[in-house]
């Protein structure tokens, strides 16, 4: 049902592939079965001259190595006890990533269920970075996998007809970056994060 998209998909400038992401379906298939979800909120962060990337400055370390990689790379790092999940982005050598913020569920609604339904609504299964990859079954492991290649892809989904902008979330002390348009999502889609300033 589902296929990956191909790799030239990803060579998009950052914000442009940011922005289309919207509306993609974010697959995982397990042995138990696939858990796809449609993207529908992204943030962009931009490489060196961006205070808010990992990648400010053009640092590379052993965890920021994989974002000087191809674009389509995916990018996993931990925050708390919770595995964020990123697409790189830009050319070689250019430190960009995207992070996928929210996802609306598809198929598989069943295990995300176990994984995140017991307690809250649908909605907030999946309206966080977090939330959507513990609801996915999507782990630090598949840093450096790159998004065409099974078992987690992105597939081709559906248009988004409207789009909002505004600043990234959580990203408090990065000065001048605090203000960039860099967040995409959705409008009114309720499965997106709730943006808490």
């Amino acid at each position: 049902m589902f296929e990956p998209l191909e790799a030239n998909y990803f060579e998009a400038p950052t914000l442009d592939l940011s922005r289309d992401l919207l509306g993609k379906i974010l697959v995982h298939e397990l042995p138990g079965g696939i858990v796809a979800a449609r993207i529908v909120e992204t943030e962009a962060y931009m490489g060196a001259e961006d205070r808010a990337a990992h990648s400010f400055g053009n640092r590379r370390t052993k965890r920021t190595e994989v974002m000087f990689g191809k674009p389509g790379l995916v990018y996993t790092y931990q925050m708390h006890t919770h595995t964020l999940l990123n697409v790189v982005s830009g050319p070689e050598e250019t430190p960009r990533a995207i992070l996928i913020r929210a996802v609306e569920p598809v198929e598989g609604v069943e295990f995300m269920a176990e994984r995140r339904g017991q307690h809250m609504p649908m909605k907030q299964w999946t309206s966080g970075p977090g939330k959507l990859t513990k609801a996915m079954g999507i782990t630090m492991d598949y840093n450096g996998h790159h998004f065409t290649e099974r078992p987690l892809y992105i597939a081709e989904g559906d248009a988004v007809h409207a789009v909002s902008t505004g600043p990234r979330v959580g990203i408090g002390n990065s000065q001048e970056a605090v203000h960039y348009p860099y967040r995409f999502w959705e409008s009114e889609n309720p499965f997106v994060s709730k943006f808490r300033p």
